[in-house]
């Protein structure tokens, strides 16, 4: 039995393709910048302009916070050097203490690669054929200028009304990268002055077309949890004779190689949680007939599901604990020499709540070897996942049908890790979606070269922020 459809429409869900379909690009907003009025893809080409791979962030960070100061928002900064240039422009003084609804952002960007790949300079923002192109069109400098325009927005709407809640954007640093700078030193340092009450940040967009070819109507997913990462180094040390021209009965590179296979070897073992179940439900009621059915009861007919999930490694990673081998090790200076000593480093990610004691010590006892020592470089706590319960979650997808007149939002979680999850290890309900949709082709310009989104998204991603908190001032 194939589910192509399904499987398509889940490694859309992971990955945040959507679909624009044709319609006029309309240029509503504007800000002030040096005293001039500046439309929303301008606002987005000017930012994009600014390089600012993962620490390298500040100059693009000033270009933010102008606009935000010019525009009358109360900005605190929180960090003031590349690779921990944070700042948080609000409605309200954080000192007014009130419950804080905050967009969250960040202004680094991955690299760019080869710059002759690209059809335009990657830090050009030109605005070919209604496409902005460059690095962090996407990922994730177009949030932030709709969640910066929507604030401005809501500004104006209710200028001289006190509001219940304070309404803010906070740009932070490092989020590629996940150093000590950005997120981190913000909730270490300021955490309390925050009083966030819901994060909203970046996750997966709406997909229109792949349950019924003909359907013009997107498909939401908003993400309430993440797997956490678990990063950890192996290290084997073997005295053997160095020379390679005599191979001894044991030695680093062979004994290491040796666990290794062992390890990873075994296919990892599907597991179901009631999250990723809901998520096979929620596409079953959309997908409808006997394959929908089939969906609505995974565990029933698990001999069919699991095996096709296990031929896309971007869906089985939401069904499993996954271990990737990154890199090896040996410090190898000449070929006719036997190093004693090889690292091998290994990305885990575990199932939101999984037991990080458990799973290290089944790794332990499939690769069999004592004389490997491990050590945990990185190891995220586990986190509740946020509610779907609550005020937040409920407003949010009010939003969304709104403004796309859809019926169905799909709650899942993410099989990568962002800063949202530091707000969720802090008991802060914390919400992953971007609130646009266009053509799946787009999603192989993410992280890659030729970046770009259409024009035509950006203001309906920020009326879908502004319709959320309209909806949360009527509470």
């Amino acid at each position: 039995m194939k589910f192509n459809k399904y499987l398509l429409l889940l490694f859309c869900l992971i990955l945040g393709t959507y679909y624009v379909g044709s319609q006029n690009i309309r240029n509503e907003s504007s800000v002030v910048y040096k005293g001039e009025s500046v439309s929303i893809e301008n606002a987005l080409s000017m930012y994009i302009k600014y390089n600012s791979i993962s620490g390298n962030e500040k100059a693009a960070g000033l270009f933010l916070k102008e606009i935000c100061t010019e525009n009358g928002l109360f900005v605190q900064q929180m960090g003031d050097e590349n690779g921990n240039y944070n700042f948080i422009a609000s409605l309200y003084p954080l000192s007014s203490q009130k419950p804080n609804i905050i967009f969250l952002n960040h202004i680094d960007v991955v690299p760019v690669g080869d710059f002759a790949d690209w059809t335009y300079a990657p830090f050009s923002g030109e605005i070919v054929n209604n496409e902005i192109w460059g690095r962090g069109a996407f990922d994730n400098k177009g949030n932030a200028i709709m969640q910066l325009f929507s604030v401005l927005q809501i500004k104006k709407k209710y200028n001289n009304i006190q509001l219940p809640y304070n309404i803010s954007m906070l740009s932070v640093s490092s989020e590629e990268t996940q150093t000590n700078g950005g997120i981190k030193y913000v909730i270490a340092n300021y955490f309390n002055n925050l009083n966030a009450a819901v994060v909203i940040g970046e996750g997966p967009p709406g997909i229109v077309g792949l349950i019924d070819s003909s359907s013009k109507t997107p498909v939401f997913s908003v993400s309430v949890a993440h797997k956490r990462a678990l990063w950890l180094e192996l290290e084997l040390i073997t005295e053997t004779s160095g020379h390679g021209s005599i191979t001894p009965l044991q030695y680093a590179n062979k004994e290491m190689n040796t666990a290794l296979y062992k390890l990873l070897k075994k296919k990892q073992k599907a597991i179901y949680t009631d999250l990723n179940i809901c998520v096979l439900k929620q596409l079953g009621e959309l997908q409808g007939g006997f394959k929908g059915w089939i969906l609505k009861h995974p565990k029933l007919f698990k001999f069919i599901v699991i095996p096709q999930l296990r031929k896309q490694p971007e869906l089985f990673s939401l069904f499993s604990n996954t271990i990737t081998l990154t890199s090896i090790d040996s410090h190898g200076e000449a070929i006719n020499v036997i190093p004693n000593k090889v690292i091998a480093h290994l990305d885990c990610r575990l199932l939101p709540l999984e037991s990080a004691e458990d799973f290290m010590a089944d790794l332990i006892k499939k690769m069999d070897d004592t004389a490997v020592k491990i050590k945990i470089l990185k190891a995220m706590p586990q986190v509740e996942n946020s509610s779907t319960k609550n005020k937040y979650f409920k407003n949010i997808i009010k939003a969304l049908e709104l403004q796309y007149e859809v019926d169905d939002v799909i709650t899942m979680f993410s099989p990568n890790f962002n800063d949202l999850g530091i707000f969720r290890s802090k008991g802060i309900p914390g919400y992953g979606f971007t609130p646009v949709f266009f053509n799946k082709s787009y999603l192989e310009f993410i992280h890659n070269t030729n970046e770009r989104i259409p024009v035509s998204i950006l203001e309906k991603g920020k009326d879908t922020y502004v319709y959320f908190i309209d909806e949360m001032l009527k509470e």
